[in-house]
């Protein structure tokens, strides 16, 4: 039976003017499906059929109040998308089997700048890890009404002491980007929007483990549902990057998200896309000026969006393990290529550069990545110099200063690792076919390669997840199952 109208709520002065059509835009869980799916249904001329009344879904919030000497506007549109805690809303027998058991901490467990270009033709996400060094503007602490002086903090910790409004106000003071709209969800809205599409596809090369999540993936093609995409995108014990990793993980799954809702069906059902809607928007906060009217606008500029149009990247970081007095372990800030990354936010410009494919087999690693000492194990004058120079021409972190092994008839050549760099000495053996791989405990983070008489060439290699240019970015159809 039809829903009967809402009378309209007034609705506050627009932010902003509003924007030529175009195109395009993704989001974390929440917004992708969201926004994605009134990109058709706008375009077909039901979107307000369908949206009738969700205004009153959405709890507003209003990060933006008294705030003063802000960034300057660029182009484009910036939206700061947030994931919360929220594990008190899911029920007990969830909470155990997905390992979320604990007291909620009140605090942001993933943030993203969105960029929206001006043409609608482009969506840049810039994941800000949670633990980053930030220092707070003053502010009132929202639990005790307190004033407080600027201070250092993990930027996560930011929303606990002042909510929406700290949160926005810090990000703004660290990246001098102009946040034009807010967007918050949880973990009751990621698992419930996942189940509601069907399911997401993610490929691994690797197996994840994690028994903090309970996250255990065998290697090769998955689909994930609620509940174990929700371990999948927390997993931060699966390797030794930690939240970094975690980071790619999750811009590795909000592109499959993509593409899941985009060729699914959800956008061109009506019904669905209703299901879709009502399943996130139970559980998201978003400011005043972002509601059906703003959607319904987006949706029409961005009639062909596909995971192409979107580019994703994290903050350059500098130093991890950045110790602060009160705040603990943080992450630092590669202050000059991050000011560059927003720089490039701010004049709406391109974060990545396409570039064809080629016939480079895949890595877990990145070659950049990988500290290598060539060693020359014959007697073949000159061999560990031209050893060194291919692996360096194919990006491998070389010393280049190459030297004799200890043994002057190795046959098979070999790359010798210490096991926690395992990971880097299965691509460093790749490129070097027919090589034998030796574990030596305790030979620390750079590799040894004892070429052997067998060397013929170093094969081209790349990292599985692409990073381009100073930015490390990977675009949404680089990502996702080949």
């Amino acid at each position: 039976m039809p829903t009967p109208p809402r009378s309209p709520r007034p609705r506050p002065a627009p932010r902003h003017p509003p924007r030529p059509p175009a195109r395009r835009r993704p989001r974390w869980v929440l917004r992708t499906v969201t926004t994605l799916s009134v990109v058709v249904l706008a375009s077909a001329g039901i979107g307000h059929a369908v949206l009738s009344g969700l205004d009153s879904d959405i709890e507003r919030v209003d990060p933006f109040r008294d705030m003063k000497n802000r960034p300057e506007a660029g182009d484009g549109m910036n939206i700061l998308l947030v994931g919360t805690d929220g594990r008190e809303r899911i029920s007990a027998e969830e909470r155990e089997k997905y390992r979320l058991g604990g007291v909620p901490c009140h605090c942001t467990d993933t943030i993203m700048i969105v960029h929206i270009s001006e043409d609608r033709e482009r969506a840049s996400v810039v994941g800000l890890p949670r633990d980053s060094y930030a220092e707070t503007p003053p502010h009132t602490d929202r639990v005790s009404g307190e004033e407080h002086a600027g201070h250092p903090v993990k930027l996560n910790a930011a929303y606990a002491e002042g909510g929406p409004q700290l949160t926005v106000r810090t990000v703004e003071k660290m990246t001098r980007v102009k946040i034009d709209h807010y967007l918050e969800v949880d973990f009751t809205s990621f698992m419930k929007t996942v189940d509601v599409v069907g399911g997401v596809e993610i490929c691994t090369a690797e197996p994840l483990k994690d028994s903090h999540t309970g996250l255990d993936l065998p290697a090769g093609r998955h689909t994930l549902k609620g509940g174990q995409a929700l371990q999948y995108v927390r997993a931060r014990h699966v390797d030794g990057t930690a939240d970094l990793g975690r980071m790619k993980r999750q811009q590795r799954f909000l592109a499959a998200l993509v593409d899941r809702v985009t060729s699914s069906g959800v956008l061109l059902n009506p019904m669905r896309f209703r299901d879709v809607t009502r399943a996130v928007l139970g559980s998201v906060r978003a400011d005043e000026g972002f509601g059906t009217d703003e959607l319904l606008d987006l949706g029409r500029a961005m009639r062909d969006f596909s995971p192409s149009s979107s580019e994703f990247t994290a903050v350059p970081v500098m130093k991890t393990g950045y110790a602060v007095k009160g705040v603990g372990s943080t992450l630092k800030w590669d202050a000059e290529k991050a000011e560059h990354l927003f720089e490039a936010i701010r004049r709406d410009r391109p974060l990545s550069v396409r570039r064809t494919r080629d016939a480079a087999l895949r890595v877990p690693v990145d070659p950049r990545r990988i500290r290598v000492q060539v060693e020359n194990g014959t007697r073949t004058t000159g061999l560990g110099r031209r050893v060194d120079a291919a692996l360096a021409s194919t990006g491998f972190a070389t010393t280049r200063t190459p030297v004799n092994a200890a043994e002057q008839d190795v046959r098979r050549t070999i790359v010798a690792y210490d096991p926690r760099w395992d990971r880097s000495a299965k691509s460093l053996a790749a490129a070097l076919p027919g090589s034998e791989l030796r574990a030596v405990k305790g030979q620390g983070a750079t590799l040894r390669v004892i070429a052997g008489a067998d060397f013929e060439k170093v094969r081209k290699v790349r990292a599985a997840d692409p990073g381009q240019g100073e930015f490390g970015v990977v675009r949404g159809d680089e990502v996702g199952c080949s």
